[in-house]
């Protein structure tokens, strides 16, 4: 099921006009893409949701970032870009959609690879290839980071000093990151002032 969607979503968006389908599809494939967190996907969330103009680069950011401010998996940010998508379906139907969207493919791979997944573990090939596929993960992590986080939030030396400061309220200090969002923001319309 999981392969069948993957390949006939982008055919259906083609056919259909639906703004549904052509969201569902957006998300599924993000969605598909994912490992190793949630947070390496950025890069492709911002690439299906800002160009077309769901939402704009400063929603996406700033959903971003009260994403991390709340637990659960980053995933559920898709929820916020399908509430605050500019085109219906959006609201409560759009976040439902996104959500549904997002975390389907990896529902349908645990259960496609469950029934074989003891039998993969002990595989040399198969475990050197996760070693692989993690240390990767590493590297888009550092450019989720940088793009679209860094290219955004850090215009100025003030708005690195701010980062770092955050940074080091989080590294340094384990000041919880719901407080840490907040001083940041709070730093953050302090430096929109000056």
């Amino acid at each position: 099921m999981f392969f069948v969607l993957l390949g006939a979503l982008p055919l259906l968006r083609q056919v259909v006009t639906s703004q549904a389908v052509v969201v569902f599809d957006s998300f599924f494939r993000v969605g598909s893409l994912v490992f190793g967190g949630g947070h390496v996907v950025l890069p492709l969330l911002q690439a299906e949701v800002v160009p077309p103009g769901w939402v704009t680069n400063e929603e996406f950011v700033a959903g971003y970032g009260a994403a991390q401010a709340v637990p659960g998996p980053l995933f559920t940010f898709a929820v916020y870009l399908g509430a605050v998508m500019h085109q219906k379906p959006n609201g409560i139907a759009g976040a439902a959609l996104a959500l549904v969207a997002i975390f389907l493919p990896t529902f349908l791979m645990v259960v496609g690879a469950l029934p074989f997944l003891s039998a993969l573990r002990t595989r040399p090939g198969f475990q050197a290839a996760l070693r692989g596929i993690n240390a990767a993960v590493v590297g888009l992590l550092l450019a989720a980071l940088y793009h679209p986080v860094w290219t955004s939030a850090i215009k100025t030396p003030l708005d690195l000093a701010l980062a770092l400061i955050t940074f080091a309220l989080l590294g340094l200090w384990s000041i919880p990151a719901w407080l840490v969002v907040m001083i940041a923001a709070l730093g953050g319309a302090l430096l929109g002032v000056l």
